[in-house]
């Protein structure tokens, strides 16, 4: 509803424009204060506009509840709104500034709350106000302004007193607010942990349901194509013996040749799926016997020669030598080792592919063999590095057209590594090149004979704790067993164990604080850990287990195999784990 116009045209007028807006928001129920801020927007943007071509305020009653007096000022011409009066306008009130074409307008708005009804008759009391729009002197609208402040101040002192007062009361009932809620909190707390534990278990089990589900469609996908290659072969060719009782000798020779190399290729197939199948049961142990280090080398360059490229070059050996007798088991060393080579020479299209030895004494108990293939192939992007480990995982990429294979090699050569208490890692950058190292002692574990003292076991589920304990006192005098990981800490400080049998998820204090607990304490920094655990890991979870020994996964324990990541040759650093590769 339009109330009127009034022009400003001189500093006089802008004297006029602020008394006439203090007292038509006055009028319509605007609070003191508000139409103070008003006034004062209208007087900086006046004066800011003095000089401007036809400038007029023009004056609306925004219909409400709770409604709005709305002040819009045009101009005509290219004058510009200062930066500071439309500053100062917007710090009061918002403000809408537009300017084009030559002309200009800036529009503010002031609420007026819940004040008396914008009937007809104080609507039209407002509009007189605006029709007699005169100016005071500069004089009485300084006095304005200082009576608009001292009422403001007033205005203020008494809200503060207001508070102070609401203050103090609200100091009392909080106190007993407070001692209310810190009861409540402590009730919801006990609740929360107990929801927050189930959700998160609720959540774990989805996440291994969907990964096993995901890692059987990779199988089928994977193994079925690999298994019908060779029976293809081996159908088609019989066939066509079969069908041609005349081929010549040598064709027919040719063929049988074709039949017995696709019937190797699937025996092999389906003896490395049962390999897999054993060491994912915990089935498949070790027979530690003398090794003889120069004969695996001297039978893995025989065999693999044939399969390298044109353009490159296969380099194995030498065998180091020895300061004793190797241990080890000379068939898993061999599987090891040929599944490393036979993948970097897949993809290696150009350079070498190369096996180096070498033993390591230098601070360790046992001595250790350091085994490391390099090739010069497409590499690994570094995303990808502990998804290779995943069986039947397979990097996507243009260097997988033509390579046959199911995804198992780095998987069964790393499980194959661990059986024999060892550790296998991978280094490699796209387009340069791939390196595995991997690390064994030269002997097994220590016998039952040399036991360790005080083992302390930390897992919060009585039911695996009730299968893990045997495992443990094969090893071990005496077992400690901690429900979570506060409890553990302090039974690792009264005991100071041989070592530390470790689950992560354990409520409060978990396993990755309980980890650096011990690496931040001097005298317990040298207690060897191994974590057990059925959830996979991040990269960055990994990278927060570089304390311990290893990372086993819950399935397939074994005396042995715990046995084994506790008496790692080397000593206790910090090193990049491996997660558990059944994805459980």
């Amino acid at each position: 509803m339009h109330l009127g116009t009034t022009s400003v045209a001189a500093a006089r007028d802008t004297f006029a424009l602020r008394r006439s807006a203090r007292a038509v928001a006055d009028l319509l129920g605007a609070d003191g204060q508000d139409a103070v801020r008003l006034a004062t927007a209208l007087s900086e943007l006046g004066r800011g506009l003095l000089g401007a071509e036809r400038l007029t305020a023009e004056f609306d009653l925004l219909p409400g509840p709770p409604g709005a007096l709305r002040v819009t000022l045009v101009w005509r011409g290219g004058h510009r709104l200062p930066t500071e009066a439309l500053e100062a306008s917007a710090r009061l009130l918002s403000t809408h500034h537009e300017h084009g074409g030559g002309d200009g307008l800036v529009r503010i708005e002031q609420r007026l709350g819940h004040g008396p009804d914008h009937d007809q008759e104080l609507v039209g009391r407002a509009r007189r106000l605006l029709d007699a729009h005169t100016g005071p002197s500069a004089l009485e609208d300084s006095r304005a302004q200082t009576r608009d402040l001292i009422a403001a101040l007033e205005h203020t002192r008494a809200q503060r007193e207001e508070l102070r007062r609401l203050n103090s009361e609200l100091e009392e009932t909080n106190r007993g607010v407070l001692a209310l809620y810190s009861e409540l909190s402590e009730e919801l707390e006990e609740t929360n942990r107990g929801v927050v534990a189930l959700y998160a278990e609720l959540d774990e089990k989805s996440r291994q349901l969907r990964e096993a589900s995901e890692a059987k469609s990779r199988f089928w996908a994977n193994v079925s194509h690999e298994l019908r290659t060779p029976v293809n072969a081996v159908v088609g060719l019989a066939e066509l013996l079969r069908a041609d009782a005349g081929a010549p000798p040598e064709e027919r020779f040719r063929q049988l040749s074709l039949i017995a190399d696709s019937g190797r290729t699937l025996l092999a197939l389906v003896d490395e799926l049962l390999d897999v199948a054993k060491a994912e049961s915990g089935t498949l142990d070790p027979l530690w016997a003398p090794l003889d280090l120069r004969a695996v080398l001297t039978h893995l360059d025989g065999t693999l020669r044939g399969l390298a490229r044109p353009g490159v070059a296969l380099r194995i050996g030498p065998a180091p030598e020895a300061p004793g007798e190797l241990l080890g088991d000379e068939t898993m060393l061999v599987r090891i080792l040929r599944n490393l080579l036979s993948n970097a020479l897949k993809f290696t299209e150009q350079g070498s592919v190369e096996l180096t030895a070498r033993i390591e004494e230098a601070g360790a108990e046992v001595p250790v063999l350091v085994l490391t293939v390099t090739d010069t192939g497409v590499g690994i992007p570094a995303d990808q590095h502990e998804r290779v480990f995943e069986e039947f995982y397979q990097v996507k990429g243009a260097h997988q057209r033509g390579r046959r294979g199911t995804g198992l090699g780095l998987p069964y050569a790393r499980r194959l590594t661990e059986i024999l208490g060892g550790t296998l890692r991978l280094d490699s950058t796209p387009g340069r090149g791939t390196s595995l190292t991997v690390r064994l002692p030269a002997r097994p574990a220590p016998p039952v004979g040399a036991r360790l003292g005080v083992l302390v076991a930390v897992d919060d589920d009585p039911a695996f704790r009730d299968v893990l304990r045997p495992l443990l006192h094969e090893i071990a005098e005496r077992v400690v067993e901690a429900h979570d990981g506060a409890a553990a800490l302090a039974v690792i400080r009264d005991n100071r164990p041989d070592a530390i049998v470790l689950d992560l998820h354990l409520g409060d204090v978990d396993g990755y604080q309980v980890l650096a607990e011990l690496r931040a304490d001097p005298a317990l920094r040298q207690t060897p850990v191994v974590i057990l655990t059925s959830a996979s890991l991040t990269a960055a979870d990994r990278a927060r287990l570089s304390h311990a020994r290893a990372v086993l996964p819950k399935s397939g324990l074994s005396s042995g195999r715990i046995a084994a990541a506790l008496s790692d040759p080397r000593p206790t650093a910090p090193r990049r784990p491996h997660p558990p590769e059944d994805g459980s």
